[in-house]
């Protein structure tokens, strides 16, 4: 299978090997051309589906995991209206999620990190800001919005966050630098449900209950009503067909907190 980290090495050895026969036979310009828009067009893809690792390594699937456990996970908050309910409804199923929250949201809305935490979830870091034009940071600027939404966690846990997750999904040279620099753990998915884009509570369903393996790594958004929907349809899913939904550091036997 390709490793597709490997793809920068590629085309670098492919370039050099290009060059080096061009001096002895004629290479069209257009097979340089050619290679050049192979190598953007798997970058830009890389960038945005991080579970190809193209630019770092992520915890996407634990496809050593041997129990029928997966890792329901939150992305966006915590949401005065929809946490509390998403909360209920994993207390009530006896299930456990991580939470990877805003830092703007934990400033707003610290008592609801504290209860993830008192019932027994997980918090991971989501950055500062969430901005849309995050993917354009330089590393400096990544790093103080990780570092800033650590400091807010710290101040009303007293732990230091080690689970860290890219808004988007989207990778890339600048986040990889800064991610070496604070020693995050990047967690990705491997069921991406798009509760996000999608308005049909049963689609929604079929796209995560189709894809579900002991080892999947699920995302969901506690910052809307149809993902509360979709959650208890999805919780009741898993109760029938004995799978336990659990929290990812415990998914994978890492650390969630230094």
């Amino acid at each position: 299978m390709l490793n597709f980290k490997n793809i920068n090495r590629i085309t670098l050895v492919l370039f050099i090997g290009l060059l080096i026969i061009s001096t002895f036979v004629s290479i069209p310009v257009f097979v340089f051309i050619l290679v050049f828009v192979g190598w953007l067009i798997f970058t830009i893809i890389g960038s945005f589906n991080i579970t190809w690792n193209y630019h770092l390594d992520a915890y996407n699937f634990n496809k050593t995991c041997n129990k029928k456990h997966v890792a329901i996970t939150f992305d966006d908050g915590p949401n005065a209206e929809f946490t509390p309910q998403v909360l209920d409804l994993l207390k009530a199923y006896h299930a456990k999620a991580t939470f990877f929250c805003i830092g703007k949201h934990i400033e707003q809305q610290p008592k609801l990190v504290q209860q993830i935490i008192t019932e027994g979830h997980t918090v991971g870091n989501h950055t500062y800001s969430h901005s849309e034009i995050f993917d354009f940071y330089g590393k400096q600027k990544v790093i103080d919005e990780i570092e800033t939404t650590n400091a807010l966690v710290a101040s009303i846990i007293n732990k230091e966050m080690i689970l860290f997750r890219p808004p988007y999904g989207v990778t890339n040279p600048a986040i990889t630098k800064a991610i070496k620099h604070t020693k995050h753990k990047v967690i990705g998915w491997n069921i991406r449900s798009l509760d996000t884009v999608k308005d049909n509570e049963q689609n929604i369903l079929n796209r995560i209950t189709k894809n579900i393996t002991p080892g999947a790594v699920i995302l969901l958004h506690d910052s809307q009503n149809i993902t509360v929907r979709v959650l208890e349809q999805l919780l009741l899913f898993l109760q029938k067909n004995n799978y336990q939904s659990v929290t990812i550091d415990t998914l994978f036997n890492i650390e969630a907190y230094a």
